[in-house]
């Protein structure tokens, strides 16, 4: 059965098309017109064994803001369609991703209930290129929200402040990755003593 969720999103100030497939090898095809931001999605979907194409056209003439905003709640959305009625999954995923002097630990529960906690080094340079380093919290806030998924990113340690936000990507893409695997051992059994996730 296919898992994959694609999802369109006009407003005044952008359009989004988010397609992923969970069961992927990896290929990606992003333009967000936000470099940093595509690299950072790249990470997502090649560590992530997800195959992602995302088309963002925002007003950028403003800032990266909206632009970076609308694609992350798009691919939250995308990432809750394609995972289903979570049947078989593991639900749990973790990962420690180090990048050179960074660290990025991340922990992940598809649990139908969105929370984010976040934690990064304080004074990371201001800008990454046309990408805000205040975005990256944002962005997990939004895709949180729309993926409905309990989040906790912690990086207690970094100086450049490309490594602390790629290490991020990284790590989120391998926990959402083990997370979302059918685990072979609970076929047709969903991952709740609920009943419901």
């Amino acid at each position: 059965m296919s898992r994959t969720g694609r999802v369109e999103r006009t407003t005044k100030e952008t359009s989004v098309v988010v397609e992923i497939d969970l069961d992927g090898t990896g290929r990606t095809d992003i333009t967000t017109g936000v470099g940093f931001y595509d690299h950072m999605l790249d990470q997502l979907g090649r560590h992530g064994l997800f195959d992602l194409t995302v088309k963002t056209d925002g007003d950028l003439h403003i800032d990266s803001h909206h632009t970076i905003e609308d694609t992350a709640l798009a691919l939250g959305a995308a990432f809750k369609k394609a995972l289903g009625d979570k049947v078989g999954i593991y639900r749990f995923g973790n990962c420690t991703v180090p990048l050179d002097e960074s660290l990025a630990q991340v922990t992940v529960d598809l649990s139908g209930r969105p929370y984010l906690v976040h934690t990064e080094p304080e004074n990371m340079a201001p800008m990454i290129g046309a990408y805000d380093t205040t975005m990256t919290r944002h962005i997990l806030e939004s895709f949180v929200a729309q993926a409905q998924i309990a989040l906790h990113v912690h990086v207690p340690y970094g100086r450049n402040a490309h490594h602390i936000v790629e290490c991020q990507f990284k790590a989120l893409a391998r926990a959402l990755r083990y997370a979302s695997e059918r685990d072979p051992r609970a076929a047709g059994i969903l991952p709740s003593t609920k009943g419901a996730l």
